[in-house]
């Protein structure tokens, strides 16, 4: 439990440590410095799992790449990392989405009740955009989640390929998005800017990076992979509902992030989908609504 409360406060810091890069990097650059400290020297100690290389690349380039260019860039126009750490959650309904539109998966009575609570609490604390949260900033955080979920499902179909390090996994995938993102960071924010942040690379960029790169990816994915092979995933998932909460308290103390009563709102009702997606099956089921 110490340990997946480690990972979970590790998870949440990691959106306050994201604006404070972005301040001094230029956000796709920023990525791909992330995963090149995540992926080296880590390749050389660990061997990579049997799976093929389109999968590999898929997860390169939804999880990683799609997930954190938008975030970065999120955050960098100005979306509170706090309430980033929570409409980052919805992922968990998309990947609901894509399973069954994908996978053919078929959806329990709680789980859409769980949907329709999550989309109404997303639409409140869109409607809520102005200067201490940009419509931009917003979209592009549920953007985000988009890809995360698309992620999900391209790891369901690594899981295929039987039990594997996926610490190892993730540490070889790390090396598909520096491309990617230094290509998109030389276009869309120009070599110029390129040049000035690494020409200006201080501590703190370097503390921030090594933060994304070392504490976010390899330690949180390591524990967190070691707990989910160790003891069963209804016991552990449920954990990442306090990102959130760490998130926004970190938002908070270190920014001065001050909410809307409607971001706590719709918040609210989007930690209740949550809430009703992972443990309301049994309540259903007692009720009379559900088999």
């Amino acid at each position: 439990m110490l340990l997946a409360l480690v990972v979970i406060f590790a998870w949440g810091v990691n959106f306050a440590v994201i604006k404070v890069g972005v301040a001094d990097v230029p956000p796709l650059l920023l990525g791909a410095l992330r995963f090149l400290l995540a992926a080296f020297p880590a390749v050389l100690l660990l061997r990579p799992p049997k799976v093929p290389l389109r999968l590999y690349l898929l997860y390169g380039m939804t999880i990683s790449v799609g997930q954190f260019a938008l975030l970065f860039s999120a955050i960098h126009v100005g979306m509170p990392t706090g309430l980033a750490s929570l409409v980052l959650q919805s992922q968990s309904f998309f990947t609901m989405l894509f399973a069954a539109w994908w996978l053919k998966e078929h959806w329990r009575a709680n789980q859409l009740a769980g949907l329709m609570l999550a989309a109404v609490g997303l639409v409140l604390i869109g409607s809520a955009h102005g200067l201490s949260m940009p419509l931009a900033g917003f979209l592009l955080t549920v953007a985000a989640a988009v890809m995360w979920a698309c992620g999900n499902i391209v790891t369901r179909a690594v899981g295929a390929y039987g039990p594997m390090n996926q610490l190892a996994f993730v540490v070889w995938a790390s090396l598909v998005p520096p491309l990617p993102f230094l290509l998109l960071s030389a276009w869309l924010e120009g070599p110029d800017a390129m040049q000035t942040a690494l020409h200006h690379f201080g501590w703190q960029a370097f503390a921030s990076v090594a933060y994304l790169a070392w504490v976010a990816t390899l330690f949180g994915y390591g524990v967190w992979t070691r707990l989910l092979s160790r003891y069963p995933a209804n016991r552990v998932a449920p954990f990442t509902l306090l990102v959130p909460l760490v998130g926004l308290t970190t938002g908070w103390v270190v920014f001065g992030e001050a909410l809307q009563p409607i971001h706590f709102a719709g918040g609210g009702l989007l930690m209740a989908g949550l809430l009703l997606n992972l443990f309301g099956h049994r309540l259903f089921v007692r009720w009379g609504l559900s088999k």
